[in-house]
């Protein structure tokens, strides 16, 4: 019976997350690179000056960064390792280059989310600021849209609750834990009428723990907590990468030859080079728009709560959430496998990074797997952080901003994350990538109804960039 609601539910998976969705995805980031003049290139370098000048006299509940701090926590994940080397391997170097792409429009599509969640969000009489593709619905399209709002918002709760942002990050991170060591489950222990490594349990109490602490905490703490985590995590991993390609800077010529010759299949030997870049673009396509998380309307929730008084200030500094992302960081993680050969001797997932760690870095073996470990314990650990606050913001939504109703659910959410490592995850990814993409649907919807008023907005703004009257959304 299993095996059959398995099977369903990869076919549904592969429905909603095959071309109709990326087609549309696509289509909605292309017609706003086009509305707004190529706004993700020429304005980038100011996108990235207001991400850490937060501005002094901004309503919202945590500073812009902060914000940004949060949707990142949620987005950077286990998916820029293990995700980029999967299409790598299944699409050849290639597949790093329409990535690219996929960012390239969908900073585009996360500048139009970040500009409409300031645009349409709701502050209450206590300050909570109330904001996400939820209320640029409700607010931008009327209230007869409500029920695309409350679609949007169940699937999100969802996501978070049950898929990504709990079972699948705290056994990925007691996995890659126990994976380091105990490999061979030499200490276990008897939990639930299984037996454990020890390693597994240990790590999942101390998990839980910490974001027990952090979640019952709010928002403040989250974002807090993120601001501090999330940059060090970054620059730590980008470090990493970095060394890697320093001392494989004699292989960076041929690695960037084999990606644009892999991305056009130019080298095609069998299947032609159609057949190839068909391929390598569907596979990089698909997992560069899962990873920055462009257009499916989760990082707007986090943007809402930033402290600002320009709606386009804020879609500015929203849109460098995809560039750290998949410009900086997949790029990195690209390189470093490419460049050390590594998605070429038969390694699948986490294993052809962690052999590009292993031959790339003039360290033992053991300390590369080490160092990449940690990187994906806290790439995990932020994403968990996120999510449940991407579901508070869901399920606030839905039951008439309940206070009784979030602490409920924080609660579950923490529970979810103690009995996550003892889950099998199988089906409960596929139901979050089911969930995930069903969001997507609503968003993109609210986005090219609402795409005039995002360019009338970003008209207005570089018209009169020096007027302190722009300063209101």
């Amino acid at each position: 019976m299993f095996h059959l609601i398995n099977q369903f539910l990869t076919k549904v998976d592969g429905i909603v997350w095959g071309l109709p969705l990326i087609i549309l995805i696509l289509f909605v980031g292309i017609m706003l690179t086009i509305r707004l003049h190529v706004l993700q290139f020429i304005h980038l370098p100011k996108a990235l000056k207001f991400m850490v000048r937060n501005e002094e006299d901004g309503e919202g509940e945590v500073t812009s960064f902060g914000a940004l701090s949060v949707a990142l926590s949620a987005t950077i994940g286990t998916g820029n390792i293990v995700g980029v080397a999967t299409a790598i391997v299944s699409g050849g170097p290639g597949a790093l280059f329409w990535m690219w792409i996929a960012a390239f429009f969908g900073m585009a599509t996360k500048y139009a989310e970040g500009l409409l969640a300031i645009k349409y969000r709701t502050i209450d009489k206590d300050g909570h600021v109330l904001g996400g593709p939820f209320y640029y619905i409700e607010n931008g399209m009327g209230e007869k849209w409500r029920w695309l709002a409350k679609i949007f918002a169940f699937f999100g709760m969802g996501v978070g609750l049950f898929g990504i942002g709990t079972f699948t990050q705290i056994n990925g991170i007691t996995s890659a834990v126990n994976t380091f060591f105990d490999p061979k489950n030499a200490t276990t222990v008897s939990l639930f009428g299984n037996h454990y490594s020890l390693s597994v349990v240990i790590a999942g109490l101390l998990i839980t723990l910490c974001a027990g602490l952090v979640i019952i905490g709010g928002l403040k703490r989250i974002a807090g907590f993120s601001q501090v985590v999330v940059p060090f995590m970054a620059i730590a991993y980008v470090i990493c990468t970095l060394m890697i390609l320093i001392f494989n800077r004699h292989a960076l010529p041929g690695a960037l030859a084999e990606i644009f010759e892999s991305a056009f299949g130019i080298r095609a030997i069998t299947g032609g080079a159609i057949g190839t870049m068909i391929v390598a673009m569907q596979k990089g396509i698909a997992r560069g728009i899962f990873s920055n998380e462009s257009g499916l309307g989760s990082a707007p929730i986090a943007a809402a709560a930033a402290q600002t008084q320009s709606c386009v200030r804020q879609g500015l500094v929203s849109m460098t959430g995809t560039f750290i992302d998949t410009i900086v960081i997949c790029t990195m993680t690209g390189l470093s496998i490419v460049s050390t050969g590594s998605w070429k001797v038969g390694l699948e997932g986490v294993n052809v990074t962690i052999r590009a760690f292993q031959k790339g870095l003039p360290i033992p073996p053991r300390a590369a797997s080490f160092l990449l470990m940690m990187c994906l314990v806290f790439f995990a650990f932020t994403t968990i952080l996120g999510w449940d606050y991407y579901g508070e913001r869901c399920l606030e939504y839905l039951s008439n901003r309940s206070k009784k109703a979030v602490m409920t659910y924080r609660i579950l959410y923490v529970l979810c994350i103690f009995f996550g490592p003892y889950m099998t995850v199988e089906a409960v990814w596929t139901i979050a990538d089911i969930f995930n993409a069903l969001m997507a649907f609503p968003n993109l919807i609210a986005i090219i109804a609402l795409s005039g008023v995002v360019v009338a907005e970003t008209r207005y703004y570089f018209r009169h960039e020096k007027d302190p009257r722009i300063l209101k959304p």
